[in-house]
């Protein structure tokens, strides 16, 4: 599925970090007299649901401020690695949700409740989906062992302005390393040392759980060694290291322990996976930097059998053909793949694209009407289907999908996004302008969502039972901008 990002809207990081510091010092000055709760983790510090509060917001910031990818294939295939993961974990407190970034810097992060993102370039650097397991296995392991949370506890003895300049740095330079770092170093030189070797307990620990969180999960536990000691070599005489090592230290000792610890599991030779292949062609094609033909590149791979799986080189050229509007060859290869794996859901996305390219809405929508019933609500089958349908002008339709969708999945950036396309395409003024509020609301956009809320107010029949849902919308967000002042 192709489909045009929301215009780049500006919000900036650091108002709402210094918001996040500054209160959690008055929760730490209101709580100095409260008894501990004995064997939570950072409890005493930050709540989980103000963790939650935290996560949300931060989210939304994301969303407004950093290249995240939005392609349903690549979310479903990251967000199925990650839950997969998950069920070797313990200490699920949340609900997570993984996503992705475009950008070529090799860096991965976590923050509150539950959000993991990726980097499309980490992706692209690892050799086996072990070695991306591996990675977002110590990514859960910092949220299941609350480290930013204890970061603030272990720092509640500090100034408030020390605690919030040093809050402030760490989670900036989660996304955006070079900021944080130049955040952190506004604050006291002690205070700095301090969160370093702070920090390099947290990478220890979540060494140890994410090792764990990898083995029960099925995955190689060398899949951690063979990655982290390939990123040391490869940057160890760099002057610019990348971003996952400035936020992540990795000396030597603790490449050791990860290896001994790696050495304490039986290895797993599991076969290359189709999957984790598939994205990585995807990523490329769509998502990457390469100078040249990427035509003539995927002909050359298959042509010389430079490859880990062939269906994945075939569907990486399938892409690459499409994109170029070679519409035939895309798609009797696309179809060929098909033939051997149905359901495939890279290869129905690719196929949808080449339809809606050679405006055959007929046949595609016949396709995906089917799927959809067996599949209800899976994003890849229920988002092409919808935007099939914006293209064929079946707006009616689109927007039935998207508005049942959105039930379940009611933060989906794209599906909002696409439901404010559909009712547009309507001509619906009122739930148009209300849709399009709820898509400035992601992120974090309160007073632009409100005024959005108003227009549709506007074009709603007086004293309608529509504009009583308007002006409840309209308090509820006024409620959400004043709870993320508050924090």
């Amino acid at each position: 599925m192709k489909h045009s990002l929301f215009k780049a809207l500006t919000f900036t990081f650091c108002a709402f970090y210094i918001n996040v510091t500054a209160t959690a010092a008055e929760m730490m000055a209101e709580q100095k007299n409260q008894l501990p709760d004995i064997g939570t983790a950072a409890v005493s510090t930050l709540s989980l649901d103000k963790e939650r509060l935290y996560g949300d917001a931060m989210m939304r910031s994301v969303r407004a401020s950093q290249p995240i990818i939005q392609d349903p294939v690549l979310a479903e295939y990251l967000n199925n690695l990650g839950n997969n993961l998950l069920l070797g974990a313990d200490d699920v407190n949340y609900k997570f949700h993984f996503f992705m970034l475009n950008n070529s810097e090799l860096n991965a992060f976590a923050f509150f409740a539950g959000h993991i993102g990726v980097h499309s370039g980490l992706i692209m650097s690892a050799e086996t989906e072990s070695e991306l397991a591996s990675v977002l296995s110590h990514e859960i392991a910092h949220v299941t062992q609350r480290h930013l949370a204890r970061k603030m506890e272990a720092q509640a003895n500090n100034s408030p302005l020390t605690v919030a300049g040093m809050v402030t740095g760490v989670l900036l330079a989660l996304v955006n390393p070079q900021a944080g770092f130049a955040a952190l170093s506004t604050t006291m030189a002690a205070g700095q040392q301090a969160s370093i070797n702070y920090t390099r307990s947290n990478e220890k620990e979540a060494d140890r759980v994410g090792m764990s969180i990898l083995v029960n999960s099925g995955y190689d536990p060398n899949g951690a060694p063979n990655f982290f000691r390939k990123m040391a070599d490869q940057y160890r005489y760099t002057s610019k290291p990348p971003a996952m090592l400035l936020t992540h230290p990795l000396p030597e000792s603790r490449i050791t322990d990860i290896r001994n610890r790696a050495q304490m599991y039986p290895a797993r030779l599991l076969p290359a996976n189709l999957s984790f292949e598939l994205a990585k062609a995807r990523i490329s094609v769509r998502y990457g930097n390469q100078k040249g033909d990427i035509i003539t590149v995927y002909r050359s791979m298959l042509r010389k059998k430079q490859y880990k799986i062939k269906q994945a080189a075939q569907y990486g050229l399938a892409l690459a053909l499409l994109d170029d509007k070679q519409y035939q060859e895309s798609e009797l290869i696309l179809k060929e793949l098909l033939a051997q794996d149905s359901r495939n859901l890279f290869y129905l996305d690719g196929l949808t694209d080449v339809y809606i390219g050679q405006k055959r809405f007929k046949e595609i929508l016949a396709k995906l009407g089917d799927l959809n019933t067996i599949m209800p609500n899976n994003q890849v089958i229920t988002l092409n289907y919808a935007n099939a349908a914006l293209e064929a002008k079946e707006y009616k339709l689109s927007a039935d999908l998207l508005m049942d969708f959105i039930i379940v999945h009611k933060d989906h950036f794209l599906a909002n996004q696409l439901l404010t396309d559909a009712y547009e395409g309507q001509k619906k003024m009122a739930p148009m302008h209300s849709q399009k509020a709820e898509v400035y609301a992601l992120l974090g956009l309160y007073s632009q969502a409100i005024d959005e809320l108003q227009t549709a107010y506007n074009f709603s029949p007086k004293k309608s039972l529509m504009q009583k849902r308007i002006k409840a919308r309209i308090l509820q967000f006024q409620e959400k901008e004043d709870e993320l002042k508050r924090l």
